[in-house]
């Protein structure tokens, strides 16, 4: 099969998960047989193509405007021309696939102009966000997600939670859609034999205080300010021997004024960004993984976690339950409650049996249930549900 794949985001440009999904799934449908071909936006020195494990890369030139919404539309114009001419060649593609509303406007006009069927994958939804559709803006988003869902012939989410919001949000017919969930590499949180974790600990904390972190986005949906409101509970418990490391960029002034209101500033370290090679040592020196989000389609980063053998506590928001098996694989509080996220963290801080043995079942399930190569066969069905289905519509 040969499929061309619409992603505003892949590496080396990192914005969310979305990068990360298309990046490791793709691989696998190349050695499954399929030819890829993923336009997605230049960025930095990343060439304008490459390979890279087998898909064919092309990066569009994206004209820069102050305003997001316009950025799209020249996102999706610089998208559409360069589709076109891959579209255009002598051996027919026989799929598009495009991932969130962003790149929504190209993969439903190469749809109609090539007459090649359209799969959508929604990774979040503007509703879900923002519990509601309040504002212009979010009605316009709104809007293009509705129309991508409407033009695609068959739509994947990441969760059965994701399966009902996108039903319900955007008005698409249940047996339309399909769950596939996402998937991780664990070895790639695999650390040299020679790593000095005493010394790298001691970068973030002191040899008495256990670490506890969140990485991710500032935004106020992912609950960062939930966890700083838990942490006072949770440091005079421990005896003040608990270090709270907030890892990833953005503005975290808010944050910030929180901790010191909050008294606990010097048992928080603000990291900012920090690069993947850095986080996946950090990880390993660390005693608890907090996401405490009020919205969370999926939640790659409780994955990173699993895969990093770090115990895991999570909120009961959105799709986080299906991932994080309330005392399996880890620990599911009550969403947007400070004492509930307090009573999960010192559940794993003071019992170090059984923080080892959330561990040992979270990480057997990543080969069980989070695994690329099992959910590419997954996805792979999907193709081939459409492609067939092509082939008996007489397209006008």
């Amino acid at each position: 099969m040969k499929i061309l794949v619409l992603a505003w985001e892949f590496p080396p440009r990192l914005v969310g998960g979305l990068a990360r999904h298309v990046a490791e799934l793709y691989p696998e449908l190349v050695k499954l047989g399929h030819e890829i071909h993923l336009i997605t936006v230049e960025f930095g020195s990343a060439p304008s193509y490459e390979i890279v494990e087998g898909i064919y890369v092309h990066r569009v030139p994206v004209g820069e405007s102050e305003n997001f919404f316009h950025w799209t539309v020249n996102l999706n114009e610089s998208m559409g021309k360069r589709g076109s001419e891959l579209l255009s060649e002598a051996i027919p593609f026989d799929l598009i696939h495009a991932h969130d509303w962003l790149v929504g406007d190209a993969a439903i006009a190469l749809k109609h102009t090539f007459k090649i069927p359209l799969v959508a994958t929604f990774h979040a939804t503007e509703f879900g966000r923002n519990n509601g559709i309040h504002a212009n803006e979010q009605h316009y988003i709104h809007q293009k997600e509705t129309l991508l869902a409407y033009n695609a012939w068959r739509v994947i989410v990441c969760t059965g939670h994701m399966q009902r919001e996108v039903h319900q949000a955007l008005q698409t017919p249940w047996d339309k859609i399909d769950v596939i969930f996402n998937g991780i590499r664990p070895e790639k949180k695999q650390l040299p034999p020679h790593f000095d974790r005493a010394n790298f600990r001691r970068r973030y904390a002191n040899d008495s205080e256990k670490i506890v972190y969140y990485v991710g986005r500032m935004s106020y949906e992912k609950g960062v300010f939930v966890l700083l409101n838990a942490a006072p509970q949770v440091l005079r418990e421990m005896g003040g021997h608990v270090k709270f490391a907030i890892v990833g960029g953005g503005n975290t002034d808010r944050f910030k004024a929180q901790a010191w209101n909050l008294g606990i500033w010097d048992k928080c370290y603000f990291t900012g960004f920090m690069p993947e090679d850095e986080l996946d040592k950090f990880q390993a020196v660390a005693d608890c993984a907090v996401f405490p989000s009020l919205y969370e389609p999926f939640g790659i980063v409780a994955l990173e976690s699993f895969a990093a053998r770090v115990p895991v506590v999570v909120s009961d928001t959105c799709g986080l339950p299906e991932v994080v098996q309330h005392t399996k694989t880890g620990i599911v509080t009550y969403t947007n409650n400070a004492d509930s996220l307090a009573w999960g963290i010192l559940e794993v801080l003071k019992n170090p049996g059984y923080a080892r043995w959330l561990v040992d079942n979270a990480y057997e399930d990543l080969d069980r249930r989070f695994n690329w190569a099992k959910l590419a066969k997954q996805t792979e069905a999907v193709y081939e549900k459409v492609v067939g289905a092509r082939s008996r519509v007489v397209w006008k």
